[in-house]
């Protein structure tokens, strides 16, 4: 008769050793870059998703993700590794299952663990004996035993012996050519000693270096601490920012001195606020978890007011502008460059150009953008199509706001052929130096026709 022990270790095993079919659950960011890797190292893949053209889209060897080159998912189409589908019974037929799904806030600033629950409920449904699941997707401690474990346990299978649950959070950086799935260390916790082991097993298959911890509640909190000092950090440069503005010092000036400190100083900049589906989304799960044990996370409360002001700040320095020559805002030609949440990537969640947009439409500008990442924009009211960087809409423009600072863009032609630029990201620095700003302190880098 087998033991527990012989099952976990025969369970471990087949992770480590065996040709486990592993089951992706959500084909977005975070899901379709861990399919490709997982299928790299030999592993055969099956992805769910609830949108149907996402799902015909990879089966037909295509990619909807700029970090997964089209030619790389046709080829492990062909070679059988990858197959999409929307028929969440087909969970069973997975031996590990990784939870990607998106993990947005609602409107007002709370967690939406909805997407979690819908996909927990199916694996649910299907779950059998010797099952892996593995949730991805960041949250708040405490969600994967008390939101994930319990629907589990329903089916009559206990955790650590019939079937095994971890925690273990993406990492995944847009853009980011250096570390990538593969090669980022990965955290993982169980909810048992014995999840752990043989999560680990499993995910040692397509990751270079995996980080046990002790429990799936410190591995949740890992991720949540990574993006709040992220979000912190940037919080307090983007006050310095406001700072030196008052004080007439160029912030960019003090930060690259303070960074030649080899000690004791990490370099963060500042810019026209937070964007992306982590750093301002990540701080808040931990702020509304501690609500409910009666503490205040004051550091996160104000590190999100600091960056959410910023949008505000950048509107003031397009007026500022706009009046040293004379001109309101409303009916001023506005051309914002880059519209993503950074640098050389298509995604605009939480992209703060979507906030200053929406400001600089209050005040009645007559605005447009340009993105080679961003063909179009739908959002909020907003319905605005990427225009071509000529030099006819540079001459054309009122004020030329630089937002998100794609490589690709060419700022000395941006910058001779402007009237006014404003930059929010100092990439002008390059091509303009300070004592030939308009303003010594940045911000407003050019104002043709502006009062001395």
């Amino acid at each position: 008769m087998s033991t527990q022990s012989d099952s976990v270790a025969a369970v471990e095993s087949r992770m480590k050793d065996g040709q486990p079919l592993l089951g992706i659950v959500g084909l977005g960011y975070v899901g379709l870059p861990l399919v490709v890797e997982c299928a790299e190292a030999g592993l055969t893949v099956l992805g769910f998703d609830v949108n149907e053209e996402v799902a015909a889209l990879i089966n037909r060897g295509e990619s909807h993700i700029q970090d997964v080159p089209a030619d790389q998912v046709a080829r492990l189409v062909e070679a059988g590794r990858i197959s999409a589908t929307t028929d969440m019974s087909r969970l069973r037929e997975c031996d590990a299952i990784s939870i990607c799904v998106p993990t947005p806030l609602s409107k007002t600033r709370d967690p939406d663990v909805s997407y979690i629950l819908s996909a927990t409920t199916a694996v649910a449904e299907g779950l059998r004996a010797g099952q892996v699941v593995v949730l991805e997707s960041t949250t708040y401690p405490g969600t994967t035993r008390e939101l994930v474990l319990p629907e589990l346990e329903k089916t009559g299978l206990k955790v650590g012996e019939d079937f095994f649950l971890c925690f273990s959070p993406e990492r995944v950086d847009p853009g980011n050519a250096t570390w990538q799935t593969r090669n980022t260390p990965k955290v993982i916790g169980g909810i048992t000693e014995a999840c752990t082991r043989v999560g680990t097993a499993l995910y040692e298959r397509f990751i270079d270096t995996m980080v046990p911890v002790s429990s799936a509640e410190a591995a949740e909190l890992t991720k949540i601490l990574e993006n709040t000092f992220r979000a912190v950090n940037i919080g307090m440069v983007n006050e310095t920012a406001l700072i030196a503005d008052r004080l007439g010092v160029d912030v960019w000036e003090v930060i690259e001195a303070a960074a030649t400190k080899p000690f004791g100083f990490m370099k963060f900049t500042p810019g026209p606020g937070l964007g992306g589906h982590c750093i301002p989304v990540d701080p808040h799960y931990l702020a509304w978890r501690m609500k409910e044990l009666n503490y205040r996370t004051r550091f996160i409360e104000l590190a999100s007011e600091v960056n959410g002001e910023m949008p505000y700040f950048v509107r003031e320095k397009v007026r500022d502008a706009l009046n040293s020559v004379t001109k309101p805002v409303r009916g001023s030609k506005i051309l914002v460059l880059g519209v993503a949440y950074k640098r050389d990537i298509e995604d605009v969640r939480e992209s703060p150009a979507l906030d200053i947009l929406r400001l600089l439409r209050e005040d009645g500008a007559d605005l447009s953008y340009h993105d080679p990442y961003v063909p179009s924009l739908v959002h909020e009211g907003l319905d605005l199509e990427s225009v071509e960087l000529t030099d006819a809409a540079l001459d054309d423009s009122d004020a030329v706001l630089i937002v998100t600072d794609h490589t690709d863009t060419d700022y000395a032609r941006v910058v001779e052929r402007a009237r006014i630029v404003v930059d929010t990201r100092n990439v002008t620095s390059s091509v303009l130096p300070s004592s030939r700003r308009s303003q010594p302190q940045g911000w407003i880098v050019k104002c043709e026709g502006a009062a001395s």
